[in-house]
């Protein structure tokens, strides 16, 4: 018999809350979707001409690392938008950023270590963690801090029980949350002197609202810093994202990338060389979440759910719903059933807290939006 007497995994709810409402628009149900975080429109033109014109061609595997124009392009972005070099050959591109964070665990740290991750956080940290049998700490963050983690609750929760590695990323999923360069060179500084791995999870970087978004690799090569085309770049399902190693991972990495995932795929690594060079479609459209931002978050405050500030960044509000519910599984089952709105529960982000709170994502369109706080606003009353 087949025993996990120690797992802690649990569903996706944010992939299950979606599948019921596909299924629901299968019937013909009209659903507003603000439950996954993905851009609801395709990436620049150039992108998909790019793709088109290279169809017709046999699609074969890559170099596991990528295809080395792709990684030139990389290591030219961190060039012009962070000041820093970095040397292709540092660069593994993955199948989006998922790929990463395992190729990460297993080439970094030794079986059976612990990770830490804030709480809430992504729930695919905790998963990915119980999946590959390594152990998670969380760090709470709150609300009452604006959802940003610190140096001194870092060295709080080393204190209580040892970890080998800090998974940190800024802006953050759910809360939007993002660190200024201080509290990120804090952030980092502590992990040195703790003897922590620290892992940079920058695949919203580029939808910061309050200024550029600042990288782990402006503090030294020591991190591995993790990113994706999914979110600015309009590409969540071409599943594509990269890794910068420290020179000691490297060939490790590449090795299991090799065994485990071969490579990317040719027409995503294609995709993605032209994206790095059309940032100006991307801040279209983040011009656009930040208006989105603003209509949910005072639509959402004037309903009567707890917000905070608008997020400093990502495409998330991050709401409490206490005033509602206490179980926040049950009001997105109940609000996807009976008004037609997708959200996902709190407790994909956090097992502890996570009844009281519900994610609603603002990377779709104004109507969108317009038609979520009007559905909403019947159902709360």
């Amino acid at each position: 018999m087949t025993r996990f007497a120690n797992s802690t995994l649990q569903p996706f709810f944010a992939m299950e809350i979606l599948a019921r409402a596909k299924a629901l628009e299968a019937e013909g149900r009209d659903i507003v979707h603000l439950e996954v975080g993905e851009p609801g429109v395709p990436p620049a033109p150039r992108v998909i001409e790019a793709v088109r014109a290279a169809l017709p061609e046999a699609q074969r595997y890559t170099n596991a690392k990528g295809q080395l124009e792709l990684r030139l392009g990389l290591a030219d972005y961190y060039s012009g938008q962070h000041g820093v070099v970095v040397d292709p050959e540092r660069i593994v591109v993955t199948m989006g950023s998922s790929s990463a964070f395992i190729l990460g665990f297993l080439g970094a740290f030794e079986a059976g270590s612990k990770i830490a991750v804030t709480r809430p956080g992504y729930p695919a940290y905790l998963n990915t963690l119980d999946g590959l049998n390594f152990g998670a700490v969380e760090i709470p963050v709150t609300a009452a801090d604006g959802w940003h983690l610190t140096g001194a609750a870092i060295e709080a929760a080393y204190a209580r029980e040892k970890f080998d590695g800090l998974l940190f990323a800024s802006p953050a999923n759910p809360t939007g949350a993002a660190v200024d360069r201080a509290g990120l060179g804090e952030i980092i500084a502590t992990c040195r002197r703790l003897g922590v791995r620290f892992i940079s999870d920058e695949i919203y970087h580029g939808l910061d609202y309050r200024g550029p978004s600042v990288s782990a690799l402006e503090f030294g090569d020591d991190a591995i810093v993790i990113n994706s085309f999914s979110k600015y770049y309009c590409m969540t399902g071409w599943r594509v994202g990269w890794m910068v190693l420290p020179e000691g991972l490297i060939r490790r990495t590449e090795m299991l990338q090799q065994n485990l995932f071969i490579s990317a795929p040719t027409l995503s690594q294609i995709a993605a060389r032209v994206a790095l060079g059309e940032r100006e479609y991307s801040e279209v459209q983040k011009a656009h979440y930040a208006e989105n931002r603003q209509a949910l978050t005072e639509g959402l405050r004037g309903l009567g759910f707890g917000l905070g500030a608008a997020s400093d960044g990502a495409f998330y509000a991050y709401a409490d719903v206490s005033a509602f519910t206490n179980d926040s599984l049950d009001f997105c089952k109940r609000l996807l059933e009976q008004a037609g709105v997708a959200a996902t529960p709190g407790i994909d982000f956090d097992r502890v807290d996570g009844r009281l709170f519900v994610r609603f994502s603002y990377a779709g369109t104004r109507q969108a939006m317009d038609q979520a706080l009007e559905r909403l606003a019947g159902f709360v009353k």
